[in-house]
């Protein structure tokens, strides 16, 4: 089940005040890089839809969350860790954050944590991409690499390691750490607002799953018809960069499988061919959750044939240009 705050009521987006809820651009500075996390574009995507044989009664759209400071919707998450843990008491400046991360949270971590004092240490497997490591290196993180052959959760069981070898440090923990989900309440406020409350279907791919379930909390609070969808891949051994098969991975925390109204299975070819539809029919460059995300809205679209369906594009694709 999903962990939440001792104290709180049932676990609804409603045990939030609507301050809470509203884009936390609004508790900084206007020119803050902090008030530049969140109020994502949602970007129509009809030329996707006429590729893929949609009719026009369907319409597709997606949160473009490359618009956040450092390039992903991992903005979103590591912004709420951060505060939390300062407003507990638990992180103050001169600490080490640590966490595990196939790429895109180390580099939000860092955008938003170095510049307010903390120093950073991420575990990530070694197949993560060089233009990943590269920026990382830039911002001065401490890299320590897993087995790549361990993908995603043997990053999480090394950092876990180091976590209960050095007390000291800061174990950021995204992968339970109820923050994370919370801090994507406002993409639900967003998406409710953005489509005038027409969204009929809600899709997301899952990694850590915060995205899904914050997304899946407020919207619901606003109308419970809308269909919640987790996508996942198709088998363990489809190897998409930040996806999570949940079947058989380390399950989050955060993440509570009953939430979803329906789980679909994408394949990595399904991914890799909606990265080129995208790029060359909305000129959007994206990468591969990005690419799995909108192959699993297309395919959800295609059984219903109608209804206004919104998905997350975490990412762009420039991370990803390299072969590794």
């Amino acid at each position: 089940m999903v962990i939440v705050p001792e104290g709180t009521r049932p676990y609804t987006a409603a045990m939030f005040t609507m301050q809470e809820i509203l884009s936390t651009s609004t508790q900084f500075a206007p020119h803050s890089l902090e008030s530049q996390v969140g109020n994502t574009p949602l970007l129509s995507l009809p030329r996707t839809a006429v590729a893929c044989g949609l009719p026009d009664t369907v319409q597709l759209f997606a949160k473009a969350e490359w618009f956040n400071p450092s390039g992903s919707v991992k903005d979103r998450a590591a912004l709420g860790i951060i505060q939390a843990a300062e407003q507990d008491g638990r992180l103050w400046p001169g600490m080490t954050i640590l966490d595990s991360t196939s790429g895109n949270m180390g580099i939000s971590y860092a955008m938003l944590g170095m510049a307010r004092g903390y120093k950073l240490k991420v575990v990530l497997p070694a197949s993560a991409t060089p233009e990943r490591i590269a920026i990382l290196q830039q911002y001065g993180v401490e890299l320590v690499f897993s087995d790549a052959a361990t993908g995603s959760d043997g990053a999480i069981e090394l950092a876990r390691e180091m976590a209960d070898a050095d007390p000291t440090l800061f174990y950021a923990n995204q992968y339970d750490n109820p923050a994370n989900w919370q801090a994507a309440l406002p993409m639900g406020e967003e998406v409710w607002q953005q489509t005038h409350g027409r969204v009929t279907h809600f899709i997301s791919t899952l990694g850590s799953g915060g995205t899904f379930t914050g997304v899946t909390l407020r919207l619901r609070e606003h109308n419970p018809a809308i269909r919640c969808i987790a996508a996942h891949p198709a088998t363990a051994q489809e190897g998409i960069a930040g996806l999570k098969h949940m079947p058989t991975a380390i399950r989050p925390a955060i993440y509570d499988e009953t939430l979803a109204d329906e789980n679909t299975a994408v394949t990595a070819a399904d991914a890799r061919h909606m990265v080129q539809i995208l790029a060359q029919k909305e000129g959007l460059l994206v990468g591969p959750s990005a690419g799995a995300a909108v192959a699993a809205t297309v395919a959800r679209a295609r059984a219903e044939q109608s209804g206004v369906f919104v998905t997350v594009l975490p990412d762009n694709g420039l991370k990803y240009l390299s072969k590794k």
